[in-house]
């Protein structure tokens, strides 16, 4: 019995707010992390290093070296257009839910565990842009995202921490098959892989650019209604 009850109160205590820890707190870390994984990503560029000559041998050089960071600097541009992506797509979600618990905070924290990880397979990405398996790691990265972007929506909507004030049932699952379709195109291109790589990635572009034209397009916010004045 007192097992029980023990156990019912840390259940109770796990999907309780947080003290210190609200929403706010939540959204500056999420903040802060997409910053610094942003800003990271330009690591992966790295200024080429050319043999002393006459000028026209150095531009030579340059141009050379310049081109072979093409696949890096492609692999840069996606993947900040991408986070960009995901950051905005977590504020649209988090416009919405007005309540955070610890299992929401554990949920967030295991999906900005994914988007550190984004630097990596960028890397990867940019070094070997038309091999398999980095085009596979890359995917997957962006798969674990997307669907731990997804479980962070579909708790606070189930366990009600979204404000049905602001947004209705309709919209709710709207945004639930954008996430779907997301990570869904992110399979797609994995298995295209084995055909052709580089079609895998105008795949994970054309899905960058779905995202972009399409996050919070057609999301109706409800406004309260504001009684009519009598005179």
């Amino acid at each position: 019995m007192v097992l029980e009850e023990s156990h019912s109160r840390l259940s109770s205590e796990d999907r309780g707010p947080i003290i210190g820890l609200g929403k706010g707190r939540l959204e500056s870390l999420t903040d802060g992390i997409f910053g610094t994984v942003m800003t990271v990503l330009v690591l992966s560029l790295s200024v080429p290093i050319i043999i002393s000559g006459s000028p026209a041998f150095e531009n030579s050089q340059l141009i050379t070296s310049l081109r072979g960071l093409l696949p890096d600097i492609f692999s840069y541009i996606i993947s900040f257009a991408i986070l960009g992506s995901f950051w905005v797509r977590h504020h649209t979600m988090f416009f919405f839910v007005t309540t955070v618990n610890r299992i929401l905070l554990g949920l967030n924290i295991a999906f900005l565990l994914t988007i550190g990880f984004i630097p990596f397979s960028t890397a990867l990405l940019g070094l070997y842009p038309t091999l398999e398996l980095s085009l596979i790691i890359y995917g997957m990265n962006l798969i674990a995202t997307s669907i731990a972007s997804q479980i962070l929506w579909i708790y606070a909507v189930r366990k009600k921490l979204v404000s049905h004030d602001t947004i209705d049932e309709r919209n709710i699952s709207r945004i639930t098959r954008r996430m779907t379709l997301g990570w869904l195109s992110y399979v797609i291109a994995i298995f295209v892989s084995f055909i052709d790589p580089l079609l895998t990635l105008a795949l994970y572009i054309i899905t960058l650019l779905f995202f972009i034209f399409n996050t919070g397009i057609g999301i109706r916010i409800r406004r309260p209604k504001v009684p009519k004045s009598e005179f």
